[in-house]
């Protein structure tokens, strides 16, 4: 299911689950603090600071997994696409996906401030740098709206009868 986006073929082979994970990306030399955005089993995006270059094989690990050799198949400015070099199990993944079932409150707010500042980025940046920074920005935009809907649709805790 490949699609355009402005001249760039999308060559997801699945589609990312928001998540809110802590992870650390070292690429050989650096070890920098990242944050998982979303994820599939094939791979993820993370918001990190190092600067990587295209193609280049990085260590990822995330808590409540076994680290990951991937590939950057994309950066923008701080947005970074890994590929896997072996993909996650399904059980792994549905299992990280039931940990965070419900995102906290910060998390969907750090998605809106994610969408937001994507957005600014977009607007001032290269062509080349427009679809992704925009893609990052909608995808976030909807998953805080997702998300923000599951919370208020879950059931509220009762308080105990005295």
């Amino acid at each position: 299911m490949a699609q355009q986006l402005e001249g760039r073929t999308e060559r997801r082979r699945a589609d990312r689950t928001a998540l809110h994970l802590s992870a650390t990306m070292r690429d050989g030399v650096r070890k920098a603090p990242a944050r998982v955005i979303d994820m599939s089993i094939h791979g993820c995006r993370i918001e990190c600071s190092t600067v990587v270059t295209d193609d280049k094989m990085v260590w990822l690990a995330i808590a409540g997994i076994e680290g990951q050799h991937c590939r950057v198949a994309w950066h923008c400015e701080e947005f970074i696409g890994l590929e896997f070099e072996t993909p996650l199990s399904q059980a792994v993944f549905d299992r990280l996906v039931q940990d965070q079932q419900q995102l906290p409150d910060a998390a969907i707010r750090e998605l809106r401030s994610i969408a937001s500042r994507t957005n600014w980025l977009a607007r001032k940046a290269s062509d080349e740098d427009i679809a992704i920074l925009a893609d990052i920005s909608r995808q976030c935009a909807e998953n805080a709206v997702v998300e923000g809907l599951r919370r208020s649709a879950a059931p509220k805790a009762r308080p105990a009868n005295k």
